[in-house]
């Protein structure tokens, strides 16, 4: 406890604070003391009026005296619904400073992709990527703070921020350890569920420190701020009585008090039993009596000044309570005069002029004015805003409050506030938006279209949703040709998200049907093979592979159909293993001039990623390694580019660590990879994007050598089954079944590895490379099995020689030579070694020409194959060619 207590009420809040206090000093200190120092995260949790809020303004007193640049921002309970409400605050003022060159210059790419969501730029017109957004808001802050160091930024309530605001503060609490910076976050607990919950939790938990909460006062704290506001002569049972009323709340110690002064109450215990009324009348209905007491006029304006929120100024009150300007002035002066309202902090954002002086107060103005008025009181805050210039998005929280009334302008204001929501990369706005236009009810004629807007806008965040909306959009008349398809299509995409992918092919089976030979049918009929194509289960439709084939001979590439066509069919043929030589032809008429057509590039939205993915991943599995790079490349350009994040972004990363990774670039391959898994660990564990990350990921520290940290990977991840119902590439029960081995559970994995081949076989996917379980069981029974080992091997060598890679052939020689003795073993060793050679993948290189070194006792073999292993990262053929080589191969 302090022994040198502060002087006046007004830092009461601050009375035994010391120890929290001191780590505020100690983190601006570390901060100053050196720009590469790693950032700090503070959280302050308390009840309403512990003190937070005076802990926040005596952090930004310290480190202003230090010299410290600081940003603050504040939640507001009845602002949750506007996206990114809080982040504007904190970061705008600095911008808006700038010229707007400047500003460009300081967010370079990110300008187009945050800017928007700062207020500082026109959206586009389409619909951003939340993810995208977020990092393109850290990037904002990553570069202003190199700008404005010593920087600290203060958000208070943040309970109450925006779910948007409180997404990027978790996804920026992770990245500070790299970003010297001071984070002081002040909350209530409890207050809020769900996803912003979670938000706030993980914001916790990045702080690597316990969070402080805040204590009551003590009756000795109280007794000493009793005397120092109302004198010494403040006897002790007093003092007793106002902690026992306030319960040594700070803020309603200082509000009690002050009423003490007001009445000029003695403070002896004669006048004790009287605090507890003064108290009640602070407070609540208490408060509410209070303000009547001051008029209507005032009640109208305190009123109107709890419907705006934020932005309160004496000229916008005025036209919301309709009251003339010297009205409105003096109602402003008695609310000050009250403590009901208070000026507003110069540093703030924006240009209001007044703030509650504790949300407490604003809270118990708001719910105190008459329902069925304070929705009116919305309609005209809406119209006030939009009158404005400001927009649907800006009127859109006062919209959401009116009551439904079958309005047929508002659903059109509520669609267009969607909109532009989608278009800063607040989904969950836009579907609070479209909801609400719901309940007005829509007209007939456009009800199906807000149903479909409001599929369109949960379909990244709850695909359970967009299901149910499409579904009953589709059931009602509105939708008409193209957007019915887009419709269709849409809703098989949120059924495969939602791992009901069956339903996916049926939906848009049933679609093409109904629809007459053309290039909308051909494009559903390629939505179909592609959601079948990707299904890791049995065939759903019998010689679906023979029908795309028919239907694939006939296009030449005109459009974007065909074109579609032609990627499912080059993929299909692939998976089956047929010959690499054609089907890397297929793959090439679908390109213009050997680029993607317009229309099929990674970030429109008609066709998606999983057919491009397709495309890449056939050349990928056919040795034309260059031709698959280019297009992870290009991909994961157009997404940094474009902003992207989420899901696109996880699968270019991990798709450049599997190109990484065949060409034999194993720790960039990893590197990529690791990148991808972190990124996947915000969309969430057990999507098909998760697995493909872990899959290469394991795959690639199997063939560095680090068999160790492979199988830690997989545990944490739970890199086991059940699979997923996709197509990932590499097979991931392969992946596993190796795994298992190299660890030593033989038995499990000969276990794995035979239901690989199996679910292959039964599915029709017989390319060698993609499934390489067949060539792994064979190893693992050379001993046990030999003759099953023989016959497995004997069918490995036949599907590489239908696929005809010299990648494919040459790991099928490997596996002969494997089984095989003496000269012969000697002969296949060597016929590896000259197909891979000729292959772009150096890591079997390096391993058939260490094999065949040991076979053949060829030290330059063994050199020449440590070197390429040295190359390649993998750290497990190092270590066996030195070895061999420390026996003396070739000597003896």
């Amino acid at each position: 406890m302090t022994e040198v207590r502060p002087p006046a009420a007004p830092s009461a809040a601050l009375w035994e604070r010391d120890e929290e206090l001191a780590a505020v000093a100690e983190a601006v200190d570390v901060l100053c003391a050196d720009r590469h120092s790693p950032g700090t995260l503070l959280v302050l949790r308390g009840e309403a009026g512990l003190g937070k809020t005076a802990l926040l303004a005596e952090t930004r007193r310290i480190a202003e005296q230090r010299g410290c640049t600081v940003w603050s921002a504040r939640g507001g309970e009845t602002l949750r619904t506007v996206p990114f409400n809080v982040v504007r605050q904190l970061l705008q003022p600095a911008l808006v400073s700038m010229l707007p060159e400047e500003a460009r210059e300081y967010l370079g790419d990110w300008y187009g992709i945050a800017g928007p969501a700062l207020g500082i730029a026109d959206p586009g017109d389409g619909q951003a990527d939340p993810q995208g957004v977020c990092e393109g808001l850290v990037a904002a802050v990553r570069r202003l703070a190199r700008r404005d160091w010593p920087l600290v930024l203060l958000i208070d309530d943040a309970h109450w921020a925006d779910q948007e605001t409180l997404y990027w503060l978790a996804v920026f609490a992770e990245r500070l350890a790299d970003l010297s910076v001071l984070v002081v976050v002040a909350r209530r607990p409890g207050e809020i569920t769900g996803m912003s919950a979670r938000h706030l939790d993980a914001v916790a938990e990045a702080a690597g420190r316990p969070v402080t909460d805040l204590s009551a006062l003590t009756p000795e704290a109280a007794a000493g701020l009793t005397r120092a506001t109302l004198g010494e002569n403040a006897d002790a049972a007093f003092c007793r009585e106002v902690w026992a009323v306030t319960g040594g709340n700070p803020y309603e110690t200082v509000e009690l008090l002050a009423k003490v002064q007001d009445t000029e109450l003695d403070p002896v215990e004669a006048h004790a039993g009287e605090l507890r009324e003064l108290n009640r009348s602070a407070r609540g209905g208490g408060l509410v009596a209070r303000l009547e007491e001051l008029g209507i006029d005032a009640t109208r304006f305190a009123w109107a000044a709890a419907i705006l929120g934020d932005g309160i100024t004496v000229d916008l009150v005025a036209q919301l309570a309709t009251l003339g300007p010297d009205q409105a002035a003096r109602c402003a002066e008695r609310l000050r005069g009250a403590r009901i309202l208070t000026a507003r902090d110069p540093a703030s954002a924006g240009p209001a002029e007044l703030e509650f002086v504790h949300p407490l107060i604003a809270t118990a103005v708001y719910n105190s004015i008459p329902d069925a008025l304070r929705r009116a009181m919305h309609g005209i805050a809406a119209r006030i805003v939009t009158d404005s210039g400001r927009g649907a998005a800006a009127a859109a929280r006062h919209l959401l409050e009116v009551h439904p009334d079958d309005d047929e302008e508002l659903v059109w204001q509520l669609r267009e506030a969607a909109r532009e929501h989608l278009a800063v990369g607040a989904p969950d706005a836009a579907r609070r938006c479209l909801e609400r236009a719901l309940e007005e009810p829509p007209r007939p004629e456009v009800h199906a279209l807000v149903l479909h807007e409001l599929g369109s806008a949960t379909f990244l965040t709850a695909p359970a949703r967009t299901i149910g909306h499409l579904r009953t959009a589709l059931g009602m008349p509105g939708l008409d040709g193209d957007r019915r398809v887009d419709a269709v299509i849409r809703l098989s995409q949120a059924l495969l998200h939602n791992d009901q992918m069956e339903e996916a092919v049926r939906t848009v089976e049933a679609e093409a049907a109904r629809m007459p030979a053309g290039p909308t049918r051909m494009r559903l009929q390629a939505v179909q093979f592609m959601w079948e194509g990707v299904h890791a289960g049995e065939s759903l439709t019998p010689g679906r592979s023979e029908r795309l084939a028919e239907l694939a001979a006939t296009c030449t590439g005109r459009d974007n159909a065909e074109r579609a066509l032609l990627i499912l069919r080059g993929f299909d043929a692939m998976m089956r293993g047929e010959n690499a030589e054609e089907i890397a032809e297929i793959c090439d008429r679908a390109l213009v001039n050997g680029r993607l057509a317009p229309g099929l590039g990674w970030t429109d939205n008609e066709w998606g990623v999983e057919l491009l993915l397709m495309l890449a991943s056939s050349y990928v599995y056919t040795d034309r390694l260059d031709r698959a790079e280019a297009l992870y490349s290009e991909a994961l350009q157009a997404y940094d580019t474009a902003g992207w994040g989420g899901g696109h972004l996880v699968l270019a990363h991990a798709y450049v660590g599997l190109a990484h990774r065949r060409r034999g670039r194993l720790e960039a391959a990893e590197n990529s990879l690791r990148e991808s898994l972190r990124l996947a660990e915000r969309v969430g564990r057990g999507l098909p994007l998760y697995w493909t990350a872990t899959s290469n990921l394991v795959d690639t520290l199997l063939a560095r050598g680090h068999v160790d940290e492979a199988w830690a990977m997989a545990e944490r991840h739970g890199f086991a089954p059940p699979y997923p119902s996709t197509v990932v590439l590499p097979d991931p029960r392969s992946v596993r079944g190796r795994l298992l081995l190299a660890v030593g559970r033989t038995k499990e994995g000969v276990n794995e590895l035979e239901a690989a081949e199996k679910a292959a076989a039964a599915r029709g996917h017989l390319n060698p490379v993609h499934v390489f379980a067949a060539a792994d069981l064979a190893r693992a029974l050379t001993t046990e099995d030999p003759a099953r080992a023989a016959r497995l091997a004997v069918d490995v060598r036949r599907r590489a020689e239908r696929l005809g890679t010299d990648t494919a052939i040459g790991e099928a020689l490997r596996v002969a030579a494997a089984l095989d003795t003496g000269q012969r073993a000697v002969r296949l060793a060597g016929q590896a070694v000259t197909y891979l050679e000729s292959s772009p993948c150096q890591y079997e290189h390096a391993a058939a020409r260490i094999e065949y070194g040991v076979l053949a006792r060829s030290v330059p073999d063994l050199e020449r194959g440590e070197a390429l292993a040295r190359s390649c990262g993998a750290d497990g053929l190092v270590e066996r060619a030195r070895a061999e080589l420390a026996t003396g191969v070739g000597r003896r």
